[in-house]
């Protein structure tokens, strides 16, 4: 049988790949796909990010992909699982946590028996192009230098200069992959699956033990609250956190319980940049709020503390 591709998506914190996980899923495009998660924090909430699908979600919680032996061999275990049914996927998606390097992601699927149902097809990276230029002195550098394709996401909050002279700095990093430009992760869904864009020249990547560490000053907290949230309270918490404290946090995202809300309600923050919409119904499920903070020196406390004056 032919291997199953395999999409590699991949890109900063913030940039926009749920958002492009959730595009995909529930776009027509004839594919089944099945999607393996990995999550840089103590609580893994992405699949409970992903909205609608139909589409089974596995989820790595055992540490980064790129540098934990364990969440590699998690991620080895879930696709000898997928294999075993593989007559229900024709594509799989690994997303990456937002810290990663996918190159050794990439590898896995070379060095393990594994390899010979799979294939890799490409390697998507998204770039922020609200906040990359701080963000390519992290490990986005990693990304985007192996990335086959580039999607230049939120196009839509820079100006036409500014993202000239972003893309400028891409290239110099890496000068064959396409540059596709999108707001909300929107692009043409056949630029990105199914293209083959994994060519045998990366057969010359090494095979080595990669040495990865993420950046030391980066860390996350994680937050669980079974006590509903004032809205207004916390609207206003969040907006003078990031007031004060924005260029610290590079990401912020949640699932929340709102006081006298049916539904549950998704938090997403980049930077200064918030959103919060509501989702599906909380139904007969218990109705619990995660969040998690990624940033610099982040003072687990008063967040915790600040979080607490906004609960119903």
């Amino acid at each position: 049988m032919n291997p199953i591709p395999v999409t590699i998506l991949t890109g900063f914190l913030g940039a926009g790949k749920t958002t492009l996980l959730n595009y995909i899923l529930t776009e027509r495009h004839g594919h089944r796909i099945a999607v393996i998660e990995n999550e840089f924090g103590e609580i893994n909430i992405d699949a409970e990010l992903v909205l609608s699908s139909d589409e089974e979600i596995f989820e790595l919680t055992n540490g980064c992909v790129c540098c934990v032996a364990t969440a590699r061999a998690d991620l080895l275990r879930i696709l000898e699982k997928l294999l075993a049914r593989r007559e229900k996927y024709d594509h799989i998606l690994v997303e990456t946590s937002g810290m990663a390097d996918p190159t050794p992601v990439a590898q896995t699927f070379f060095v393990d028996p594994v390899a010979a149902q799979v294939q890799l097809d490409a390697i998507v990276t998204l770039v922020d192009a609200k906040h990359a230029a701080g963000d390519l002195d992290h490990h986005a550098v990693d990304q985007i230098v192996i990335a086959d394709r580039i999607i230049m996401n939120k196009v839509d909050l820079v100006g036409s200069r500014e993202l000239a002279e972003l893309e400028s700095r891409v290239r110099q990093l890496n000068a064959t992959a396409p540059i596709l430009r999108s707001s909300h992760a929107k692009v043409a869904l056949e630029n990105i699956l199914g293209i083959g864009a994994f060519s045998s020249q990366r057969g010359t990547l090494s095979l080595d033990e990669h040495e990865h560490s993420h950046d030391p000053s980066l860390e996350s907290a994680s937050f669980t609250f079974e006590r509903p949230f004032e809205r207004a309270k916390l609207e206003q918490w969040v907006k003078t956190l990031l007031a004060e404290r924005g260029d610290d946090i590079f990401r912020m995202k949640g699932i929340l319980a709102l006081a006298h809300e049916p539904n549950r309600y998704v938090l997403q923050g980049v930077h200064r940049i918030t959103d919060l919409k509501p989702a599906d119904a909380w139904g007969d499920e218990k109705p619990v709020s995660k969040l998690v903070f990624i940033g610099r020196d982040l003072e687990r406390a008063a967040i915790k503390a600040g979080l607490s004056d906004c609960l119903a």
